[in-house]
Order: C-alpha cells, then sequence, then structure tokens
C-alpha cells in the first residue's frame, strides 16, 4: 500500500511539474509575440511619468519664479526689468499688480491698457474704474448692460446719481428699476427712488 502510494504521490508531483512546464511554455510564447508590443507599453508609461514629473517642476519653478518677482515688486514697484519678468512668466499675476497699483495711483491709463487683459476680471474691473472715474454716462451704461459685469448694479446706481444731479429724475427712476429685486444695491435704490428723486 505504501509503494501505491508513493507511485500516486510521484504521478501528481510530475502532473504538477508538467503543468508548470506548460504554462510556462504558453507564457514564454505569449511574451515571445508580443514582446515589441510590452517593451513599447513600459517605455511609453516610463516617458509619460517622467514628462509628467518634468512638467510639475517646470509649472512650480515658474510659480515660485512670478512670487519671487512680485516680493522685488512690492519693495520696488518701479523696476521695469522685473515687472517684464513678471508678465512674462505669469500675465495674469501682472495684470492683477498692474491693477492694484493703478487704483492706489488713480492711473486711469494703465487702467484703460488693463481693459483689453486676458484675465477677465481684471478686464472687467478696469472697465468699471474707467466709466466711474470718467463719470461718463454712455461707458456706465455700456458696463452695466453687459451680462457679466461684476459691478452691473452699481454702476446703474451711479448713473442715476449722475441723472438726478442733472435733475433728469425721470431717466434715473429708470434706471433704477432696472435693479433686480435680490440685488445687494436694490434697498439702495428703492432709496434713491423715494429720498432722492423728488
Amino acid at each position: 500500500m505504501s509503494l501505491k502510494t508513493d507511485i500516486e504521490m510521484v504521478k501528481d508531483e510530475l502532473t504538477s511539474e508538467e503543468k508548470f512546464f506548460e504554462k510556462a511554455v504558453v507564457t514564454e510564447k505569449f511574451v515571445k509575440k508580443y514582446k515589441k508590443l510590452i517593451i513599447a507599453s513600459v517605455v511609453a508609461i516610463v516617458l509619460f511619468t517622467a514628462g509628467n514629473i518634468a512638467y510639475t517642476i517646470n509649472k512650480q519653478n515658474t510659480i515660485n519664479s512670478a512670487n519671487a518677482a512680485l516680493s522685488e515688486l512690492q519693495i520696488n514697484s518701479d523696476n521695469p526689468a522685473t515687472l517684464a519678468r513678471l508678465e512674462s512668466l505669469s500675465p495674469t499675476l501682472s495684470s492683477v499688480w498692474l491693477y492694484s497699483q493703478a487704483i492706489v495711483n488713480k492711473d486711469i491709463a494703465t487702467l484703460e491698457k488693463l481693459k483689453s487683459s486676458k484675465a477677465l476680471l481684471i478686464a472687467d474691473l478696469a472697465s468699471y474704474e474707467v466709466a466711474q472715474d470718467a463719470k461718463d454716462m454712455s461707458a456706465l451704461e455700456t458696463y452695466a448692460s453687459k451680462q457679466d459685469a461684476i459691478y452691473a448694479d452699481l454702476a446703474k446706481v451711479q448713473s442715476a446719481v449722475v441723472f438726478m444731479n442733472d435733475k433728469k429724475i425721470d431717466q434715473a427712476h429708470e434706471i433704477l428699476s432696472m435693479i433686480n429685486i435680490n440685488s445687494p444695491l436694490s434697498q439702495v435704490a428703492k432709496a434713491l427712488m423715494h429720498y432722492g428723486a423728488k
């Protein structure tokens, strides 16, 4: 009985080794058949990962350099070379810097230039500042009629005030009535209609 058990064990071992070698041969055939594709896939993954890491490092270096240039401008705002460097590193951050300086210095010429900024928020704010500083009715109305204007209701209130100062009460009422009831300036508009325009 022991001999029979030993023979069975040897048979099972040979069968399992045979299966192992069979799988190894199938795997080897698969690798040989798709060797170039496997290598190309590994190379592509390595290149993609390396490119992504390089891009991330480059982007972080650009951000750090732009922040350094901004810090230099805060120390010495009259340095055109630093401003040019900031412009090349981050045009949006440069527009923000120019806008903040133009507001502080009441520099309408710079605000006029910023009206065409690629930073949409800065372009919108510069348009409003130029229109309200000039107290130009057509510029205020044009700004207020833009759909995405940030200070549209404020421009309407300012237009109404200019009309009130010119004793054009009906036109002021017409503009104030265009302010949405959900606007934070709706109470101001109601007060102006009631008290300011008699």
